[in-house]
């Protein structure tokens, strides 16, 4: 039994997402619990170098969590050899250069979504990463959340029978920054520095929505600047130019119907900050982040619509909670414990690469257009 050792470069992790579900709740997570285990007995045990500009921001934070390594300079980190695999959380607008520069070093790919800012870029690498020959992955975490786990074994299943139509709901209030302080960036809200939630989000739907029902064939989306002046970093008020909103309607393989609101700009009353109602023939479920509510054909009530008295019917009470019937870890964990299996070869076939993650840049830039030019955008089949 055999420990083996993966040279792991990461870049971007001192900001939120990166810091906290990649490196702390994953990799640092996989390390403390002894590595990987594999198929065969041995284990892969990750060995990261975390890079950035700020040495001191990554001392510290290499020194809080066990790794060893750090660096400022990512040119070096990609020219060494013992180090076999490039990951990168940093911003959308930086990411197709650098992982161009990843596969020229001959370095396996692993990254956030979105992938590129444009459709050309996304596919561009899918295209290079094939003709390297490189293992390549785009983190797709909520396919691995508990509630959709739940709910795809609820489809497994039959229990819904056709799937007629999804209706999604995501996002919370984000906070201008006046009243309270705010609770994501400023740059979320900015088109110069990548932001935009349909730019973020449609690339989430494409996976979710290709994975659990049906591959998207079209779309019509309108987004929304409804919060046009927030408060920054450093107290000043600046423009909001990019959208916070996003109102989309999707069409997919097999005939089913599925809508989503996006919004940093709604007052949550739902089961969760995102929810999936799907209906079908023989039964409906709720998915949320981690239950999954069901309700079959035969326990449906059976309203009359009669205004003039208080609804007689609690909606709520006709549901059953999927139960747990397995440990769910975090979901970003389970997407990197795959993605090493797979680079070390145990995992042979991996679907959520980078012609998945150009997938969902083609579906932010079909709802974009569709935005601009007030009309239904069909998606091509995209070949890498």
């Amino acid at each position: 039994m055999a420990e083996r050792r993966i040279g792991l470069i990461m870049n971007g992790v001192t900001g939120r997402m990166g810091m906290n579900q990649h490196l702390i709740r994953s990799i640092a997570a996989i390390r403390g619990d002894g590595g990987v285990k594999l198929a065969n007995g041995d284990t892969l045990m990750p060995d990261p170098i975390i890079t950035g500009r700020n040495r001191g921001k990554l001392e510290a934070l290499a020194k809080a969590h066990g790794i060893e390594r750090v660096s400022t300079d990512l040119d070096a980190c990609l020219a060494d050899p013992k180090d076999e695999l490039f990951f990168d959380a940093a911003t959308t607008q930086m990411r197709a250069g650098l992982i161009r520069k990843a596969i020229a070093a001959g370095k396996h790919v692993y990254c956030e979504k979105p992938t590129a800012d444009t459709l050309e870029d996304a596919l561009e690498l899918a295209r290079l990463a094939k003709a390297a020959g490189i293992k390549h992955g785009v983190v797709q975490d909520k396919l691995f959340l508990p509630g959709l786990r739940k709910l795809k074994m609820v489809i497994d299943s039959g229990f819904l029978g056709k799937i007629l139509s999804i209706r999604g709901e995501f996002g919370y209030w984000v906070f201008e920054g006046d009243l309270q302080p705010t609770q994501r960036p400023s740059w979320n809200y900015k088109l110069d520095e990548g932001g935009g939630i349909i730019l973020d989000m449609l690339c989430h739907w494409r996976y979710v929505l290709d994975n659990l029902f049906g591959n998207v064939e079209s779309v019509s989306c309108l987004g929304a600047i409804h919060i046009p002046k927030r408060v920054q970093e450093d107290g000043s008020f600046y423009d909001a130019d990019a959208d916070d909103a996003a109102y989309a309607t999707f069409q997919l393989e097999g005939g089913a119907i599925a809508h989503i609101n996006s919004s940093w700009c709604t007052r949550v009353r739902r089961d969760d900050l995102v929810t999936f109602h799907v209906d079908g023939t023989h039964g409906s479920a709720v998915a949320g982040l981690t239950d999954c509510w069901t309700q079959a054909r035969v326990n449906t009530p059976k309203p009359v619509w009669n205004p003039d008295i208080p609804q007689p019917i609690n909606f709520f009470e006709g549901w059953q909670k999927v139960p747990d019937t397995q440990p769910y870890p975090n979901g970003f964990r389970v997407q990197w414990e795959l993605f090493l299996r797979h680079i070390a070869g145990e995992v042979p076939d991996y679907p959520w690469n980078l012609l998945a993650g150009a997938k969902g840049v083609q579906l932010a830039m079909a709802g974009l257009q569709s935005w601009k030019e007030r009309r239904w955008v069909d998606l091509p089949k995209l070949e890498a």
